[in-house]
Formats: structure tokens, C-alpha cells, sequence
């Protein structure tokens, strides 16, 4: 079991797919929603809407900086625009018209951002999205959600209507393999994180498609005799402080992991929280170093920042490994 994945899986796999069909679906419903991309409706399955619903889906060319002052101005006279396009042009090349022609007036352009993280691994580090975390969480009226598969990037979908101001959802290339088995078999809300599996000894807080990883991890774990829960932290923000208080207090260690930059992003978010509560706990990121990524299949980056589920235990594993004074464990406080 682990990363890796088969391309004969990509269509029940793929999370730009459900994406695209869930939002047709929610379209056929509601006149408002309209899409808005830059050239790149197959590729980020936005296409899915304009198949159903040509009259209601925009191109404006390869133009990223437009792709979202056109999605802001529909926003401004009713409608509620879906902007999609790849990650790192969603945060970096058209970040300015993100933050201030959409945030800055609290519109609800849902930004729905694809080939997030080393997800698009053979292009290259400048394809890779490893900043968008940090980006995101920084600008005011914004909502961050990185579902970990397909049907949960469903229920963030459909949940995201409601949100009033600028949403973003960040999911991968496509063909992740599925952590849940149904939108049914658990209940989603943003800013609520989902305990996967129960433990006493660590817990491991990830979000995106590395929480299969974890979550797998946390089963190996326990072949080792080490009880580890497993919390998807699927809304980066708001963030979930009660759960992510509540695993410090019970487990005491915490190790976080994310398909991204370990400065500015899940890690340090969690790390934020901690220390603003008081609560003593030890922590420990997994994540991409302050490093460009090279070159290379998705699982094999995976393997080499050990966002696999090999890789997570191993860390857990290091972590159980250090002695905390007893001082450190005190509740005087």
C-alpha cells in the first residue's frame, strides 16, 4: 500500500473530474453559476460545464491576471463565477487580481485551483505549486479548503456556494487514489476537521492527497505498537483550533503533513495555534523543505519528502524516539 497510481484508474479517481460534474450538476440548478477559464477547461475539467451549458462558460485566453478580473466582474453585477486554472497561476501569476479584485470586495469567486504541489511533477519545479498555502491563508475574507480525494472535493464543491466571499479549493493532477469510499460515509463541513482513525501517542494532522498517506500510516503504526490518531485537516482557513488543541492535550506529539513549503502552510498554522493556546506540545513538519523540487513522478517526490506512508512512519517513528523531559509534560498550566 502507498502512493503510487495507475493511469486505468483516472477517471473514477480523479478529483478535477468530480469537480467538473459536480459543478454541472450544481449549475443545472442554479443560474448563477457561471465558469470562467484560461485556456485551460480540458485540462482542469471545467469543461464539464460548458459541455452542458456553452452560453455559461467563458475563455478568456491565456491571460490568468484577466481570467480573474473577468470572474470578480461577474461576481459584481450577481452571478457566482468558478475561476479554474493550475495552481501556481492561480496564486503567483494572477495573485494580485486574486487578492485585490476579488478579496478586497469580499466577492464569491470560487477559485478552483488544479496541479497542486509536485502533482504536475514531470513539468518542472516552475509547474510545481508549493507557495499556495502560505498565499491563500494571508489574504483577509479568503477560505482555504484542500480536499484529500474526489468526493470530498464534492462536498467542498457544493459547500462553497454558500460561502459568501472568495473561496479556494486546491486539488491535484488527477487519478489521486480515493480515501473515502462515498460522499456518504462521512460528514463534510468546512472549517470542521474529520478524525480518520483514533490513537493515544501521536497525532498526525495532514489535508490533501496526503492524508491517505497518513491515514495509512497511522494503520502501520500500530503494527509498531504505537497508537496514532489521524486528523484530515481538509479547511486550512478557518482552521479547526478546537481539534488541533484537543490532539495536543491527549497525544502530547504531533506531526503535521502537507504537499507543500513547510514555512507558511498547514505546519506552521498548526504551530500558530499551539502556541497561542498555551499547551505544551512537541511538533514536527513533513512537508516540502525551502527547496524547488526536482523533476520526477509524483510518487517518487512523494517518497523523496516523505509524504509517503512508508515516509510518515518513519518520522513518527523518529519522533516517539526522543526523550521529553517530564517537566515538559506538565499541566500546571
Amino acid at each position: 500500500m502507498g502512493t503510487a497510481w495507475n493511469v486505468y484508474d483516472a477517471n473514477k479517481m480523479s478529483s478535477g473530474a468530480m469537480y467538473g460534474k459536480t459543478l454541472a450538476e450544481l449549475a443545472a440548478k442554479d443560474p448563477r453559476i457561471v465558469g470562467v477559464t484560461a485556456d485551460l477547461a480540458k485540462s482542469t475539467n471545467i469543461g464539464l460545464l460548458g459541455e452542458a451549458f456553452p452560453d455559461r462558460l467563458f475563455n478568456v485566453g491565456i491571460a490568468e491576471q484577466n481570467l480573474f478580473g473577468v470572474a470578480a466582474g461577474l461576481a459584481k453585477v450577481g452571478f457566482i463565477p468558478f475561476a479554474s486554472t493550475f495552481a501556481i497561476f492561480a496564486c503567483l501569476r494572477g495573485g494580485e487580481q486574486v487578492r485585490t479584485d476579488c478579496a478586497y470586495q469580499k466577492l464569491p469567486v470560487k477559485v478552483i485551483a488544479t496541479h497542486g504541489g509536485v502533482s504536475f511533477g514531470a513539468a518542472g519545479s516552475t509547474h510545481h505549486c508549493i507557495e499556495d498555502f502560505a498565499i491563500m491563508r494571508a489574504i483577509p475574507n479568503m477560505t482555504v479548503v484542500i480536499p484529500a480525494d474526489a468526493y470530498e472535493t464534492a462536498s467542498a464543491i457544493k459547500a462553497c456556494i454558500d460561502v459568501p466571499g472568495p473561496f479556494y479549493l486546491r486539488v491535484g493532477r488527477g487519478m489521486e487514489p480515493l480515501l473515502h469510499n462515498s460522499e456518504d460515509e462521512y460528514e463534510f463541513k468546512i472549517g470542521k476537521a474529520m478524525q480518520l482513525k483514533d490513537g493515544n501517542d501521536v497525532t498526525i494532522i495532514s489535508c490533501g492527497v496526503p492524508t491517505r498517506d497518513a491515514l495509512i500510516a497511522g494503520e502501520m503504526l500500530d503494527e509498531q505498537g504505537v497508537s496514532a490518531q489521524v486528523i484530515n485537516m481538509h479547511t486550512l482557513k478557518p482552521i479547526d483550533e478546537e481539534a488541533i488543541i484537543e490532539a495536543a492535550v491527549k497525544t502530547r506529539r504531533i506531526v503535521t503533513v502537507e504537499e507543500h513549503n513547510i514555512i507558511g502552510g498547514l505546519g506552521d498554522a498548526v504551530a500558530s495555534v499551539l502556541a497561542q493556546s498555551g499547551k505544551r506540545c512537541i511538533l514536527t513538519k513533513i512537508g516540502i523543505p525551502d527547496e524547488f523540487g526536482p523533476i520526477g513522478k509524483p510518487e517518487d517526490l512523494y517518497a523523496k519528502y516523505k509524504l509517503s506512508s512508508q515516509g510518515i512512519m518513519e518520522t513518527v517513528m523518529e519522533l516517539m524516539g526522543k526523550e521529553i523531559e517530564e517537566d515538559d509534560w506538565s499541566d500546571e498550566d
